[in-house]
């Protein structure tokens, strides 16, 4: 077994049109499950006239109304509490609760039952295996185990896989650090802010160069980072390892991974996944490669809390190559570009906050830290970039160069603001570098009047 390249070589190298059968057979029994089980599926079934006898085909599932996490909001701490009426098994059933990190609003609670946490695990073995995780892999955690389902199911997965999983989670970052050092762990799982600021931390304030630990593979979540070339290419030579991007969501699970051949992007696992991507403007769904839109996920076999067309708002598109793994798992290109939240006009341009990343990191002479604001003072748009200069660079030597590739990137003008290294704010886990102030702006100057 370890020497396959596929965890289940069957599903991962199914010919497509079996693919399609496989998808369309458990949607058939997800929805049949959540129509029967769930209270507020129910309605919002009957309220849209269509039931499980109506799903005959794929293209069928393009009528079963979507679920928005407001949603889910809306039916919390109702009976059965604090889950409402879309659990569908006995509360007794429960094993386990997590919820969602709250940035984009209030948390979601999740339920699982054993089985579902098992197929978390499954679900994370794809992910792991396809990156090269094997039994002799020695794995270190560096994050808090809390309520946010993080890596909670990569921790089990990696022992699934027969790794030795070290947990280093009320460790601060320089015990981290020493831990990875002392022990020789070969692997980790972070999001790409923490592992650049482990490795900020090591170098700056501990005089170790990360390149030095036994790390040679990390999996990233949470952030679009390690589907960004330049965020990339600063992990992997920070601790000269493999950097590899995988995507999921509290609500959804372990949806998508990058594997071992770095393809520019991440498979969808569509054994356990149907994923819909729709148009930004028309909701149209997309089938052609190389178009950006919003994934539609349905996640096949999750029972407690289904989770049927939801509306993740994560913006993707699809490659026009398969992948030379030889898996038929279709790929994403560039992973998760953005989210459709996120995506926003300014000065009548359409900006993804994922693009100013890619050229802030492009450029050794600047810190991993960086802040983007947009504000509104007057009756235009202003958008100021915020980067720190490394010792030593200076400024005049970057400042036009960057504008250019910011204009280039993204078709806009920016204000550029240079600060000493150290000095913009640090994260452990997801960032918070865009801020779109225009509301604010707005309406301070109507409190002027």
């Amino acid at each position: 077994m370890t020497d396959s390249l596929y965890w289940n070589p069957l599903l991962e190298t199914l010919p497509l049109e079996k693919l399609k059968q496989f998808q369309l057979k458990k949607f058939q029994r997800i929805f049949t499950w959540a129509y029967d089980h769930s209270k507020f599926h129910r309605h919002l079934y009957d309220d849209a006239r269509i039931c499980p006898s109506d799903i005959r085909s794929l293209a069928d599932i393009r009528h079963v109304p979507k679920v928005e996490k407001s949603m889910m909001r809306e039916i919390q701490n109702k009976d059965p509490f604090p889950y409402g009426d879309a659990l569908c098994v006995p509360l007794a059933e429960v094993s386990a609760f997590r919820q969602t990190s709250g940035t984009t609003g209030q948390p979601v609670y999740q339920p699982d039952t054993w089985q579902d946490w098992e197929w978390w695990s499954e679900c994370w073995s794809f992910v792991l295996w396809s990156q090269g995780y094997r039994p002799k892999d020695r794995v270190f955690l560096p994050f808090g185990y809390n309520i946010f389902v993080a890596f909670w199911a990569g921790h089990y997965a990696a022992e699934k896989l027969g790794c030795e999983v070290v947990p280093g989670g009320v460790l601060d970052t320089q015990a981290r650090i020493l831990k990875i050092q002392e022990i020789k762990a070969t692997a980790m799982m972070a999001t790409p802010t923490y592992i650049l600021r482990m490795a900020e931390v090591a170098k700056h304030k501990m005089g170790i160069d990360p390149s030095s630990l036994s790390i040679d593979k990390i999996t990233c979540a949470g952030e679009p980072g390690a589907g960004i070339p330049a965020t990339k290419k600063r992990m992997e030579e920070a601790f000269g390892a493999k950097v590899y991007d995988h995507s999921g969501a509290t609500e959804i699970g372990a949806w998508s991974y990058e594997c071992s051949h770095q393809p520019l992007g991440m498979h969808v696992n569509e054994a356990m996944f149907l994923v819909e991507i729709e148009d930004l403007e028309t909701g149209k769904i997309i089938e052609e490669a190389g178009k950006p839109g919003k994934m539609v996920i349905t996640a096949l076999d999750r029972m407690a809390q289904p989770c049927v067309r939801f509306d993740s708002k994560d913006v993707i598109q699809w490659d026009k190559d398969p992948c030379t793994c030889g898996r038929s798992f279709r790929l994403i290109r560039g992973g998760v570009i953005g989210r459709a939240d996120d995506i926003t006009k300014v000065k009548g341009v359409l900006l993804s906050p994922a693009a100013i990343e890619e050229v802030v990191r492009s450029f050794d002479g600047l810190g991993d830290a960086y802040e983007v604001v947009v504000d509104r003072p007057g009756d235009v748009d202003r958008i100021v970039l915020k980067v720190e200069l490394l010792t030593g660079v200076s400024r005049s030597d970057i400042e036009g160069k960057l504008r250019d590739q910011l204009r280039l990137k993204t078709n806009l003008g920016y204000g550029i603001e240079f600060f000493g290294y150290g000095s913009l704010p640090r994260y452990k886990l997801k960032a918070k570098r865009f801020k779109d102030l225009r509301e604010k702006s707005l309406l301070h100057r109507e409190a002027g009047r």
